[in-house]
Parts: C-alpha cells; sequence; structure tokens
C-alpha cells in the first residue's frame, strides 16, 4: 500500500504519499535526474520499467512519500516495514531505500525532512528500528544518516558480481549432488538452519519462499560424505521487476568488454569466458539464504553459484546477465573460508565499500538507550552471517 497522507512542512514543501495517477511521469524524471553515480568513472541507470514502487512492491508493508514545491516534485523517499530476528530478538524493522532529492533543490533539508516523516511512518507501523544502506566514500548519504539523523554503522556487506557467460555453461564438479528443494522442504531448513545464527532472518521466510520472483531453492552435498557437508541457497529473479544499465565504466572495462566480444569463440575454445554486454538494460539473478555447514562446505557453494550461472546461460531470453550476491565480511558457522571468498566473482564489477546503518524509533529508547545501542551494535559475533532480502534490492 501507498497510502493517503498530505503535510505541509514549512509553507513550500509539502510532504505526501506517492499517488500513482498524477505523479508517474515526474517521478520517472526525478530518477533520471538522480541516476546512480558509484564513484567518478561508473554511472549505473536503474529501468524501473514504468513502475516507480517496483523495488518495495513486493514487501509486506510499504509506502513512497514525495516532496512536492508547487506543483513539482523535488524528492522523494520509499520505505517497508518487516518482522525480523535482530540480536536475540524478534522486532519489526523499517528500511529506508530510494531516498532522491534533484540536485538543484539539495541543501535545504528536503533529504532530511523525508527520511523523517518516513521514520514516523514507521513507528505508527510498530517498528523498532530504521535501517538504511550506502557506501562507504557517499559523504552525503553518511552525514545525513549518522551526522544528522543519529544512525549507527552495523554491518559493511560485500556485493559480488559474476557475469554470466553468454558462449555456454560451466562444468560443475562430477563429485556433487545439486538438489532442487520443494517449499515444504525449503522453509523448515531455513528456520531450523539459518535463523539462529543469521541477523535480520525474516519471520515471513515462507512468503519470500512462495514470491512469485523467487525462482527455487537448492542444496548441494557430496556424493560420498561421511562428514556432512552441506550449502543451500535461493534464487531471486530481478529481471522481472527492474533493470539496470552500465551507462559510463572505466575504460578498461570498456577495452575488456570489446576485446571479449570480438574473440568470444576462441576464448571459449580455452576455457576462457567472454562478458556480457551491460551497457543496455539487463537483469540478474540475485542469491539470497546463503548458507553453509562442514569443513569441505566452501566447495560446495562455488558449485551452487556455478548451478546458477548455468540456469542464467541457458534461458532463451538471456535477460540475466550477472549473478549477484550480498554476503557480511564474517564466517558463515563453517570451517572454510568466508563465503566472500567461496563465491566466484570479478572483482572490478563487485563492490566491498556498503555499509548497513540502523537507529531505534522508540522514544524511550532514542533518549535512554542509545548509548547501550551503540555498545550492541559493535559486539563481535563473527560466526554470526546476514541475511539480506531480496525484496529490497
Amino acid at each position: 500500500m501507498v497510502g493517503q497522507w498530505e503535510e505541509e512542512v514549512d509553507g513550500q514543501v509539502v510532504i505526501r504519499c506517492y499517488d500513482e495517477r498524477r505523479d508517474i511521469i515526474q517521478m520517472n524524471r526525478v530518477e533520471k535526474s538522480c541516476e546512480i553515480c558509484h564513484d567518478d568513472q561508473t554511472l549505473l541507470s536503474t529501468d524501473s520499467l514504468g513502475d516507480p514502487i517496483c523495488r518495495i512492491r513486493n514487501s509486506p508493508l510499504f509506502t513512497m512519500l514525495v516532496a512536492e514545491v508547487g506543483n513539482k516534485l523535488v524528492g522523494s523517499i520509499q520505505g517497508s516495514v518487516k518482522p525480523v530476528e535482530f540480536y536475540d530478538k524478534s522486532v519489526r524493522v523499517g528500511y529506508v531505500l530510494g531516498l532522491r532529492v534533484v540536485p538543484q533543490y539539495r541543501r535545504h533539508g528536503i533529504g532530511s525532512i523525508l527520511v523523517r516523516k518516513l521514520e514516523e511512518w514507521f513507528v505508527s507501523h510498530n517498528a523498532d528500528y530504521a535501517y538504511m544502506a550506502t557506501q562507504k566514500d557517499n559523504e552525503a548519504s553518511l552525514g545525513l544518516f549518522i551526522g544528522t539523523l543519529g544512525y549507527n554503522v552495523f554491518r559493511n556487506p560485500a556485493i559480488l558480481v559474476n557475469p554470466v557467460n553468454p558462449g555456454g555453461s560451466l562444468k560443475l564438479p562430477s563429485d556433487i549432488e545439486i538438489r532442487m528443494l520443494k517449499l515444504k522442504e525449503a522453509e523448515p531448513l531455513y528456520r531450523r538452519h539459518v535463523a539462529a545464527t543469521t541477523e535480520f532472518f525474516p519471520g515471513d521466510i515462507d512468503k519470500i519462499l512462495r514470491n512469485k520472483l523467487s525462482v527455487g531453492t537448492w542444496v548441494a552435498s557430496y556424493k560420498n560424505d561421511n562428514i556432512g557437508s552441506w550449502a543451500m541457497l535461493s534464487v531471486w529473479d530481478s529481471s522481472k521487476v527492474f533493470k539496470l544499465r552500465i551507462k559510463k565504466a572505466p575504460l578498461s572495462y570498456l577495452l575488456l568488454t570489446k576485446v571479449s566480444n570480438l574473440f568470444g569463440k576462441i576464448l571459449s575454445l580455452f576455457g576462457l569466458r567472454s562478458l556480457p554486454d551491460l551497457f543496455n538494460p539487463f537483469g540478474f539473478y540475485f542469491l539470497y539464504g546463503v548458507h553453509a555447514e562442514g569443513p569441505l562446505s566452501g566447495k560446495l557453494v562455488r558449485a551452487l553459484c556455478e548451478h546458477v550461472h548455468n540456469m542464467a546461460a541457458s534461458d532463451d531470453d538471456g535477460a540475466r546477465k550477472v549473478v549477484v550476491v550480498e554476503v557480511d565480511g564474517g564466517s558463515n558457522g563453517g570451517d572454510d573460508d568466508s563465503l566472500g571468498r567461496c563465491i566466484p566473482h570479478w572483482k572490478m564489477l563487485s563492490c566491498d565499500d556498503d555499509m548497513w546503518c540502523i537507529k531505534p524509533l522508540k522514544c524511550e529508547e532514542e533518549m535512554n538507550g542509545l548509548s547501550e545501542f551503540s555498545k550492541m551494535c559493535l559486539r563481535s559475533k563473527p560466526r554470526s552471517s546476514l541475511f539480506v532480502d531480496p525484496r529490497d534490492l
């Protein structure tokens, strides 16, 4: 739901709920003026396929607020509320995303007004915490959320991106068995083995697994294994919701792409991979709920990732050109290296500077417990992983 709410803030700026019928054209202009720039060389464009709230539409409870000056939209913000496990407690969290202010209206406090109004909406829907994600080098975002609004850094996950080889499938290890789970198998497996060791595990994991965008869950094990090593993951198809496109990239990537495409057939003869075209709109498979147990589980995780790569490579429409996963820096409970070391990815396309920030929303916690909350966020839990909800992409 989006809602029907409006409030004049300072005589000029009006904050209200997004109205699809009257706002969709202007909202697309706002999005275009605020395209994501990760650094001085890479510009990432998002195609919402005509639906500005596509990124939150699959959440159980969501809204989008817009800032209006006169009859012109100058900013927007999106948010969703869901139940999760956080530091051994069942809580409700509000996720802040899609904060946009058109360039000529920045530095006028519109961004902070939008966040505060969204936080009020979170509280009205019984959220205990608000959280958001940004990059370590996004000084404007960090200054707003940490410096002004009182958020605390609590996780630094890495976004790992692996291009799909348009030329063919990868050969999987012959000693590994990969099986697709039924829904009635996947949910209890997640609750029994993942919930207790994973921060932000969703209380409604069943709804995620049953969502039309969730392709399925796979488990991998060794055919002859007396140790009990195993791994599992689920796959989310983002291409049906939105698409991405690289509009500007480092010269090295441009040259590598051109050479790869030119000599793709020759490269394949030597077992080398060509790069997909990421300068035209593309979708991706997102891997979520990645979990592994046992001393030899790293190889199983890699095999599962390569299995998903082959799924994307064999798609008739070729819409999914990369496989993406976001993992925390720590180990996932096994004796193997961290998950990031086991998951195949290209460093050139990946990002290790993601930063998650959080703050308590209840008044008594904000006033009396912020110091204790900060200590809680800084406590080290090396065996705890992080669940990245695919509905929050």
